[in-house]
């Protein structure tokens, strides 16, 4: 067998409808729509979602919960990450991105307390968690707040 004979196996292929094209190729006139009714009408038919006036299922099921718009999701770092840094460095928000430590910055970086830092750095962040600004004092840095 050669790559010129190969062909789609028979029935798996289908020529697209071309509906309104004529009497003759037997979908003019009404273009396979019927007579009248919501769907021979253009733009007719329902909404998403809609079943025939029944109480749709979206508004059938319970609400739960709430989301705040207006939260702030910040992309977290863990103290251990910080010691590739040498000693003595500025770690800023823009200096982890650069490195890798962080992908997205969503609203702000903040530095979580989990591992120990081995070198001391002055860390400028958004947030810090309490036992992480404690660490990083402890390892002779400095946690400071943009």
């Amino acid at each position: 067998m050669k790559l010129h004979e190969l062909s789609p196996a028979p029935g798996s292929r289908h020529a697209r409808k071309r509906v309104g094209r004529g009497i003759g190729s037997g979908m003019g006139k009404t273009s396979t729509r019927g007579q009248k009714g919501q769907w021979a009408r253009s733009g007719g038919g329902v909404r998403p979602g809609f079943e025939g006036g029944q109480n749709p299922l979206f508004r059938r099921l319970p609400k739960r919960g709430f989301k705040n718009f207006n939260r702030k999701e910040y992309a977290i770092v863990n103290l251990e990450e910080l010691n590739r840094f040498e000693a003595g460095t500025i770690v800023t928000p823009e200096l982890l991105l650069e490195s890798g430590v962080v992908k997205n910055p969503k609203d702000g970086i903040k530095i979580l307390g989990d591992g120990e830092l081995a070198v001391g750095l002055t860390v400028k962040a958004h947030k810090f968690s309490e036992s992480a600004s404690r660490k990083i004092e402890a390892a002779g840095g400095k946690a400071e707040v943009i």
